[in-house]
């Protein structure tokens, strides 16, 4: 009986362990595969995090290019929780030599209802990434 307790321990923990749930796998999942897994985009395509002002300044700037997309990129609101793209500014803004501070879903979460963005739709139809 203990060793079918483990066993399930171990599957329930790796299962959880597969859910994005930190800024560098939402990251990865989201973002690298234009702003590239180094920050360093793609010069005349996709921006560059690395040293970038929106990325370092305040974080409702930040905050709200996610929330709402900006230039080609698309707005994030409908399939990342605002706990999601506070993980996901986080890792930026302290990954790959950026130096700011953390963003918390809270900030994230005034941003939102300042700029009047729905909440996440997460239906199997919502997520438009």
């Amino acid at each position: 009986m203990k060793r079918g307790f483990f066993l399930l321990a171990v599957v329930a923990g790796s299962a959880a362990a597969q859910t994005p749930s930190d800024g560098k796998t939402l990251f990865a999942k989201n973002c690298a595969a234009c702003h590239q897994a180094d920050g360093r985009g793609i010069p005349g395509a996709f921006p560059a995090l690395v040293a970038s002002p929106v990325v370092t300044g305040a974080p409702v700037d930040a905050a709200e290019v996610l929330l709402k997309g900006r230039g080609g990129m698309p707005a994030f609101s409908g399939s990342l929780d605002d706990l999601e793209i506070a993980q996901v500014l986080t890792y930026a803004r302290s990954s790959w030599g950026n130096k700011a501070g953390a963003v918390s879903g809270a900030e994230v979460e005034a941003q939102r209802s300042a700029l009047g963005v729905a909440p996440p739709n997460r239906s199997r139809f919502g997520n438009k990434h």
